[in-house]
C-alpha cells in the first residue's frame, strides 16, 4: 500500500502579517495626505492653464481669420472634455465669460474642490496670454 502524500508546508506570509502591514501603509498615507495636497492642488490646475492656452491659441487663430474674437468655444473649435462628475477625466470647466472685436477673456474653472476647503480654483486668460489664477483652491 501506498502512503499518502503529505503536502508541504511554502514559506509565505500569513494573513496577520498582511493586514499588519496594510494598516501600517495605511497610517502613513494619512500622515503624508496633507502635507501632498497643496502639491496635487498644483498638478491638477496645469490641466487648467494648458486648456487656457490652447483656447488662447485657437482665438488668436479665429481673430487673424474674422477681425473679431468668437464668443462661443464652437466658433474657435474647442471641445471641451467630459468632467469627472459627468464620468470623464476633465476637472475645469472652459467657457469664454467675453469676446469684442479687441479683446476676450476666458475661465476655466475646477468643478472638483481638491483639498476639501469648500474653494474651487479658478483660472483666467485673456488675449495676450495674460494667464491669472482667480482662486487659489
Amino acid at each position: 500500500m501506498r502512503k499518502p502524500i503529505k503536502p508541504q508546508r511554502l514559506p509565505a506570509f500569513t494573513l496577520t502579517e498582511l493586514l499588519v502591514v496594510l494598516v501600517i501603509v495605511g497610517i502613513l498615507v494619512l500622515l503624508a495626505l496633507p502635507k501632498l495636497m497643496p502639491l496635487i492642488s498644483k498638478a491638477k490646475s496645469t490641466e487648467a492653464e494648458l486648456q487656457l492656452g490652447h483656447l488662447q491659441t485657437l482665438e488668436k487663430s479665429y481673430f487673424y481669420a474674422k477681425s473679431k474674437y468668437a464668443a462661443t468655444l464652437e466658433d474657435v473649435g474647442f471641445e471641451q472634455e467630459k468632467l469627472t462628475t459627468e464620468g470623464g477625466s476633465a476637472n475645469y470647466r472652459v467657457e469664454i465669460v467675453e469676446a469684442t472685436a479687441t479683446g476676450f477673456k476666458a475661465r476655466a474653472t475646477a468643478v472638483v474642490d481638491f483639498n476639501g476647503d469648500g474653494k474651487f480654483n479658478v483660472w483666467e486668460i485673456d488675449q495676450d496670454k495674460n494667464l491669472v489664477e482667480v482662486t487659489k483652491d
